[in-house]
This record gives structure tokens, C-alpha cells and sequence, in this order.
């Protein structure tokens, strides 16, 4: 009993950090998450240096059969899941369509796992009660890496019309 408490205790400690009313805790797996609503890109634009390379999230929130977007706000959390310290490493805010969350590489030593929060509302986002939370163990094995600007651009672009969140007049 005691060596199966020990395996679920990490899971269990960051399960208890989403507060009540939150909705669901998907993993996002891949470099592209397409979910009803939004899609999520990831991408690396590497620096001069380790501390000048920087991890893109293109957070894309696209309209769905029945409607709009349901999600409006977003907030990048990082995690130690070790001791379940939490950093909040981009607060956010409100998503007009789409929006870049950017984090420097070095940050994921400290703070590995991710939680893209998305909320419905002003008031949820304040409160920190997502609709939806994609989280990552790290930065995906499929992530590009790109040494330019534009290049990142481009891919994130087309990433996000293949993954069905962006026409390509949108951005």
C-alpha cells in the first residue's frame, strides 16, 4: 500500500492545485493540440545562447460548428512536479484570436510541466477557474526548432491551418 501511495502522491498533489468548478485536465502530448475551440503550436526559436532560445506556444482560439471560440483569456503555469511548485510563467489575458506564449528553454529545468489555462470569461480567468487545461511533461520530442523570426512565423501559421484554428487571412 505504501509504495502505491507514493506513485499516485505527485499525481494527486497537482490534480489538487486546479481549484473547484475548473473543467477538464487534457494532456496535450504532441507538438499540435487541436481541440473544439482552439488549437495550440508549439515551436522553439533558438537564441545566440541556451538563455536567449526561447519556447513559442501559439495559442489559437478558432470558431467552432456551434459558434464562436468558447474560450476567450488564456495563463502559462509551470510546475515542478516533484514538489508541485507552481510559477505562473505568462499571465495572460484576454485572446483575440491568437497569441504567442513565450518562455525562455532554460525555464523548463526548474519548472517542466506546463498548463495552458484557457477560461470562458474576465471573471474566471481572474479567478483562476479554467474551462480547459492542456498541460505538457515538458517541451514535446516533436517540436521544431527554428534560428529565425519569420521562418517560426510561417510554421506556427501553417501548424495552425492544418490543425484547422486559423484561415489564412485570421492573423
Amino acid at each position: 500500500m505504501t509504495a502505491r501511495w507514493l506513485t499516485l502522491a505527485p499525481a494527486l498533489l497537482l490534480a489538487a492545485q486546479l481549484p473547484l468548478g475548473a473543467g477538464p485536465e487534457v494532456h496535450g502530448e504532441r507538438d499540435v493540440f487541436a481541440g473544439p475551440g482552439v488549437a495550440l503550436v508549439w515551436a522553439v526559436l533558438r537564441g545566440p545562447s541556451d538563455e536567449a532560445t526561447q519556447v513559442v506556444i501559439r495559442v489559437v482560439l478558432a470558431a467552432t460548428a456551434a459558434g464562436p471560440s468558447p474560450y476567450a483569456y488564456v495563463r502559462l503555469y509551470g510546475i515542478d512536479p516533484f514538489s508541485g511548485a507552481r510559477h505562473v510563467m505568462l499571465p495572460g489575458g484576454r485572446v483575440p484570436t491568437t497569441a504567442d506564449l513565450r518562455t525562455p528553454r532554460s525555464t523548463f529545468a526548474d519548472f517542466p510541466r506546463r498548463e495552458i489555462r484557457l477560461y470562458r470569461t474576465q471573471e474566471a480567468w481572474s479567478a483562476d477557474v479554467p474551462a480547459l487545461t492542456v498541460y505538457y511533461l515538458g517541451v514535446p520530442d516533436t517540436t521544431p526548432e527554428f534560428v529565425a523570426e519569420p521562418a517560426l512565423t510561417a510554421y506556427l501559421d501553417g501548424a495552425a491551418h492544418r490543425a484547422g484554428a486559423l484561415s489564412p487571412s485570421a492573423r
